[in-house]
């Protein structure tokens, strides 16, 4: 791109989260135009329009495509996400997309395929992953690191009861653009209930620190009268041998997640701890704690600066403009991270339903690239 050209920018599916933290982070830069906004809902999307400045607003994102945009946020529901962001890629744009990265495992190999045919970036939106505790975690896991990897554990509470009982709302949404219910209830657009809404993210971040990809998965999951998901407990025999324990549980909207600075606590309870055959590392993002120990006597407990595990989601945008303006950023939340994931949840919910094991079929290697 020509130095001083600003990044011609489009949200498809400019809803709450979107309008609370995406727009925000790209209206703050000076090297970014934002050209389209889209929606459903025109009343809304006049109210887009006018708060933040778009060109250009639609309720369908073809017309958003013919803009020549170098870059788009896709803040849809997970259900659209395929057909949003394989439109986009084949648009010659760059893509930021929400998490959960598809509903479908195959849909979301297909997507990691398609950037890398045609040289796109595809960042995801899992912003733990750019957090220091989680920047230093992967540097120990890379150097030092454990040996080879034979078990992980990931452990994690938030509090989206309400949410997906339909009841209330995430406090880190939009005050005013409230997302519709069946955006988190219905299993169609969202996927499931609180296996992609968080440990989307969670499991975004452990796959990302271990490099591992699951071959069999066996599930319980609990719903309490919910229509999806509130409570997941799945095991897991990942490709390399290792084994991994995943629990997921939803608490009341007051028990955890008050991601501000100035109210550090309750917080997501999100623990990453990987064990190998030559040491283990814990990674506790709730309580901003990063140990590594090794039985070669190396035991470094990494100082951290305060907050360093709170999550925020500002990095990802932010990632996205600096890859399309040509610049040395790092991707640390890529395609493959992403369909790593949607797989083992999709094996997740097969095994909860059936009461079995789930087989992941696959005939890809695990040295992936990313996106």
């Amino acid at each position: 791109m020509e130095p001083g050209r600003r990044v011609r920018v489009g949200v498809i599916g400019a809803g709450s989260w979107a309008i609370a933290n995406h727009i925000p982070v790209l209206v703050a830069r000076d090297d970014v135009e934002l050209v389209s906004a889209v929606r459903t809902n025109r009343e809304a999307l006049a109210l887009v329009q006018e708060r933040f400045g778009f060109e250009h607003v639609s309720e369908d994102y073809r017309d958003a495509l013919e803009l020549g945009l170098d870059a788009v946020v896709v803040g849809s529901p997970a259900g659209l996400h395929y057909e949003h962001v394989k439109a986009s890629l084949e648009a010659g744009a760059d893509i930021l997309c929400e998490k959960p990265f598809t509903t479908d495992p195959g849909h979301a190999w297909d997507l990691h395929d398609l950037a890398l045919d045609t040289g796109r970036h595809l960042v995801l939106a899992l912003g733990w992953n750019y957090r220091p505790t989680a920047i230093e975690a992967k540097r120990l896991m890379e150097d030092p690191g454990v040996g080879d990897v034979q078990h992980v554990l990931v452990a994690m509470a938030s509090g989206l009861r309400g949410l997906l009982h339909g009841t209330s709302v995430y406090r880190g949404q939009d005050s005013f653009f409230q997302p519709a219910r069946k955006t988190w209830i219905d299993p169609r657009l969202s996927g499931g209930g609180y296996a992609p809404a968080a440990l989307s993210h969670a499991l975004g971040l452990a796959l990302w620190l271990t490099g591992q990809r699951a071959s069999q998965v066996f599930a319980f999951m609990n719903h309490e009268g919910a229509a999806v998901d509130l409570h997941d407990a799945i095991s897991v025999r990942f490709l390399s041998g290792a084994t991994g324990s995943v629990s997921g549980a939803s608490s009341p909207p007051g028990g955890s997640a008050v991601d501000q600075e100035d109210a550090p606590w309750p917080r997501h309870q999100l623990q990453v701890r990987v064990y190998g055959t030559e040491g283990h590392l814990v990674a506790d993002l709730e309580r901003d704690f990063l140990w590594l120990f090794r039985e070669d006597g190396r035991d470094v407990k990494v100082d951290l600066p305060p907050q360093a595990g709170l999550y925020g989601c500002e990095d990802p945008p932010n990632v996205l403009v600096d890859l399309a303006l040509g610049r040395a950023a790092v991707n640390r939340s890529p395609a493959d991270v992403g369909a790593r994931t949607v797989e083992l949840l999709s094996a997740a919910y097969r095994s909860a339903s059936t009461g079995s094991v789930s087989h992941i079929a696959s005939e890809r290697s695990e040295g992936l690239g990313g996106c």
